[in-house]
């Protein structure tokens, strides 16, 4: 009888972790907040799809004329802040950060390093369905770059390159 040992992980890797490439189709809202720690009003995600580990992921942010921030930008002429759109680029990143690190990467920050070339090609505005595709462009270590682009009905209307790092949340005090 032929009996193989059990597989050991790899040195440095994590049985945890899913491997990269690994496709996950649709993370609901319940999902995106046990990875990230966003909330309302700032958690501006509804849904991420098409998420392949390690490598791209596309954001779904239904805009809706009841967001906080239409009240003042601008009074009779709602427009989404540019600078929201990028927050919710960044937020799909954290989520696909997370995912692909795995259970233990669950509710860490990943802050802003840089944002480098960023365009604003239209308004984004109330019924919009903004799609944020995230693409990642290298990592190493703790840091991530990924460029990304958001549609509306397949049209860009930004887009940005943009640098984070992962970190451990702060305890409470």
């Amino acid at each position: 009888m032929d009996e193989t040992p059990p597989q050991r992980p790899q040195a440095g890797t994590n049985p945890n972790r899913p491997a990269a490439g690994t496709a996950i189709e649709l993370l609901d809202i319940q999902r995106i907040m046990h990875d990230i720690p966003h909330r309302y009003p700032f958690l501006l995600l509804d849904r991420v799809v098409d998420v392949v580990l390690d490598t791209s992921a596309v954001g779904v942010k239904n805009v809706s004329v009841n967001e906080s921030f239409f009240a003042g930008h601008f009074p009779n002429h709602p427009v989404m802040p540019g600078v929201l759109i990028i927050e919710a680029m960044a937020q799909t990143a954290a989520v696909l950060v997370v995912e692909t690190l795995g259970p233990d990467a669950a509710g860490r920050v990943v802050y802003f390093m840089s944002i480098e070339g960023a365009k604003f090609r239209r308004p984004v505005v109330p019924g919009d369905q903004l799609r944020l595709h995230i693409v990642k462009e290298r990592s190493r270590g703790n840091v991530w770059k990924f460029h990304a682009i958001a549609r509306v009905d397949g049209v860009p209307v930004a887009e940005a390159t943009y640098s984070a790092m992962i970190m451990e949340r702060a305890p409470a005090a």
